[in-house]
């Protein structure tokens, strides 16, 4: 997985460029300090997905979001930020980011949020996520309990969760997540319990409900 990060902030750009760096399979192929010289370092570096600042001068996260959207429909832009903010997070999703973490996530979480997303999956950190889908949904009836099943589970089983609502098995969804297969029978079996769901079969069906599927 080929990366570039975009953030303003040079301690944090280097920071999470090391950290990144020692994931495998993850390569941070180029590092900029706004979106509009990001830009520049995409049509340089051609990566798999970008991860950028919400926040920054000149051109920041969610511009840029849209911004390789209309140049490079087919690559992800995942927006990281240390805001909890509703504005921010209905503005990104409009503009097309594949999903919005905050910066206290694991570097574990964000590989994992950054390889869902690149399978075309929306990741979005449980804490805005109520904000999140009821956006998505407005204009349906049930847009105020659209996040509801999300707003419970943590970051892994939110992913967990969108594949469940495909139909996945456990084995293609450790395929997918690049995850052993006891660890997504234990975040299936964590849904099961938040969720409150008697088998896999009604759980999948509350989430394909949810999801649109």
């Amino acid at each position: 997985m080929r990366v570039v990060v975009v953030d303003d902030q040079e301690l944090m750009r280097r920071g999470l460029t090391m950290l990144l760096g020692t994931e495998d399979g993850v390569s941070v192929v180029g590092e900029a300090g706004d979106g509009h010289a990001a830009l520049a370092v995409i049509a340089a570096t051609a990566p798999d997905i970008v991860l950028t600042d919400a926040r920054m001068p000149v051109m920041d996260g969610v511009s840029l979001a849209a911004a390789v959207r209309e140049a490079y429909p087919e690559l992800p832009v995942v927006i990281l930020t240390t805001f909890d903010d509703d504005d921010l997070v209905q503005r990104a999703l409009g503009a097309g980011a594949a999903g919005f973490l905050l910066k206290d996530a694991t570097t574990e979480e964000l590989v994992l949020g950054m390889r869902l997303a690149l399978k075309g999956g929306l990741v979005i950190d449980p804490r805005v996520a109520r904000s999140a889908f009821t956006t998505r949904a407005r204009g349906a009836d049930r847009a105020s309990t659209s996040a509801e099943p999300f707003a419970v589970l943590t970051r892994a089983e939110q992913a967990v969760a969108r594949l469940v609502a495909t139909g996945a098995t456990n084995s293609e969804i450790a395929q997918t997540l690049y995850l052993v297969e006891g660890t997504v029978k234990n975040h299936v079996s964590a849904l099961l319990r938040k969720l409150d769901q008697r088998d896999r079969t009604a759980l999948a069906l509350l989430l394909a409900r949810y999801l649109g599927h």
